[in-house]
């Protein structure tokens, strides 16, 4: 196994609690027209503290759209939104290139509050 830590920059853990990793769940996803690649507008409910965010989500190879509503994703809550075509992104749902380069969500195993940090 390969050495990550020649690699791979190290951060403190002030640096890790910056990012704001927040659990959602999916509203409602329809296609993005516009979008260059392949992907999904999704609204996601962060809870009562954060509310709804929209995102440009480029998961179409492994998902429909009607597979994801009610689905918990993790989300990066504190980015500044990012115009994407005619949408403004306010948050970025996470997610892992499989063997053949398709985005697989990253989700929680279990149930937990809407909102809830990734700690």
């Amino acid at each position: 196994m390969a050495d990550l830590t020649s690699s791979v920059p190290t951060i403190t853990w002030d640096d890790f609690m910056k990012v704001e990793l927040r659990v959602g769940r999916v509203l409602s996803a329809e296609p993005f027209a516009q979008a260059r690649k392949p992907a999904y507008i999704l609204h996601v409910d962060f809870g009562p503290e954060i509310g709804t965010r929209k995102s440009s989500a480029q998961i179409t190879a492994l998902y429909a759209a009607e597979q994801l509503v009610g689905r918990l994703v993790m989300a990066v809550v504190n980015f500044p939104p990012k115009q994407i075509g005619p949408l403004m992104s306010e948050c970025l749902v996470t997610g892992f290139h499989n063997a053949q380069g398709h985005v697989a969500l990253c989700v929680p195993d279990q149930d937990v509050p809407l909102g809830t940090r990734l700690l």
